[in-house]
């Protein structure tokens, strides 16, 4: 790998992502795909806000003898809890505030929610991952190798939301995915399809105890497919159609309601801190540092040499054994026993059963009619 390396010229995105390709210029496929495919759609100077006020107005429209306008998934991070505000207070839309507790919220994060449903006086439903259930899907993941260790609670998020709002008729979901911060996907290789439930099935199959009798269930033909067609359920990104930049809306979210920052981008889970930051790193040799900073590289908020920089830095700045410690008996299992895991050999998504030719029929079926404009590979 090492005497392959290369980097792409515009971003940071390299071949520790086995299936990037570059041009002559030294221009990777993510930075050429954003120039061709979202930079002439992508308008971040709030001149497409007439289009989501029309958006707005039908939601309303359909929603007004329901309780509540919309459900919106919230984590703690920027992109949830800045959407949360701009739908109260911007959009007057009556949101639902839905969060998933899989068994890993900081107290930053739980913080962080706290004072946004309380300031803006916002109902909120919590669904509590039953525990034992999520320990051994998790411990699973690990025991399979495979750098995907979010998948089960990625899973359980996306999941339990689309379920609830199915069976309480709430027609639109309004989630934070944006191009301005994440204009490039992490690639397959380091992250997986999380909607792949025959994956799941296949891998808890392989090296869980526990049957999975409560643990909340979408593949992604239920969630694409029957939950739109079938149920009219729609799925919204309202930040596509403002001026959305990450540090005027961290800026917003500190002054209004004491909002405090994590240390980057999804680490208001402490396990998606310890996977991201040590495990995937250190094990894999995947650092999806790279592909949040280019996509604030391509929308203007972060140089690349700034970014250069920030990479050759670990991002774990805490002592390891700490939490090391503390994942393991989240786990319910030794330090040693994790250790041991850390050390056996890697394994890709391709070592197990999986949808994956059809998913990808499907992301290349939606490119080619462009709702789909980022890379997947």
């Amino acid at each position: 790998m090492k005497n392959n390396f290369k980097i792409c010229s515009k971003t940071v995105m390299d071949t520790t992502d086995p299936n990037i390709t570059f041009n002559k210029l030294g221009e990777s496929n993510y930075y050429t795909n954003f120039i061709k495919n979202i930079k002439p759609i992508w308008k971040n100077d709030g001149s497409n806000f007439y289009k989501l006020e029309k958006i707005v107005s039908k939601i309303k429209k359909d929603m007004k003898n329901n309780d509540f306008d919309c459900i919106i998934g919230i984590s703690g991070g920027v992109d949830s809890s800045y959407l949360t505000y701009f739908a109260k207070e911007i959009l007057n839309l009556r949101p639902l505030i839905y969060h998933v507790d899989a068994g890993w919220n900081s107290q930053l994060a739980v913080s962080n929610i706290e004072k946004i449903i309380d300031k803006l006086n916002l109902d909120l439903h919590t669904d509590v991952i039953y525990w034992p259930e999520m320990r051994d899907l998790q411990l699973s993941f690990f025991k399979a190798q495979v750098p995907h260790l979010d998948t089960p609670q990625d899973h359980a998020f996306f999941s339990s939301m689309y379920n609830y709002a199915s069976k309480y008729k709430i027609k639109y979901i309004l989630n934070g995915g944006n191009y301005s911060t994440e204009c490039i996907r992490e690639p397959l290789e380091w992250h997986y399809h999380a909607s792949d439930l025959k994956q799941i099935k296949d891998i808890h199959s392989k090296f869980g105890k526990t049957k999975l009798s409560k643990f909340p269930t979408a593949d992604i033909f239920k969630y694409k497919i029957y939950y739109r067609f079938f149920k009219g359920i729609k799925v919204l990104q309202p930040l596509n159609y403002i001026e959305y930049k990450k540090k005027s809306a961290t800026e917003l979210l500190e002054s209004k309601f004491d909002w405090k920052q994590y240390s980057h981008k999804h680490y208001e889970s402490r396990f998606t801190k310890f996977y991201e930051g040590y495990w995937l790193l250190n094990k894999f040799g995947y650092d999806k540092r790279k592909a949040h900073y280019s996509s604030l590289i391509l929308t203007d908020q972060m140089s690349r040499s700034d970014a250069l920089k920030k990479i050759e830095n670990a991002p774990y700045s805490e002592e390891i054994d700490d939490d090391f410690e503390y994942v393991a008996n989240k786990l319910d299992i030794s330090v040693n026993e994790l250790k041991a895991i850390m050390n056996e050999q890697n394994k890709s998504f391709k070592d197990y059963k999986s949808n994956y030719v059809m998913i990808n029929f499907f992301t290349k079926l939606l490119r080619l009619t462009g709702f789909e404009k980022r890379i997947i590979q």
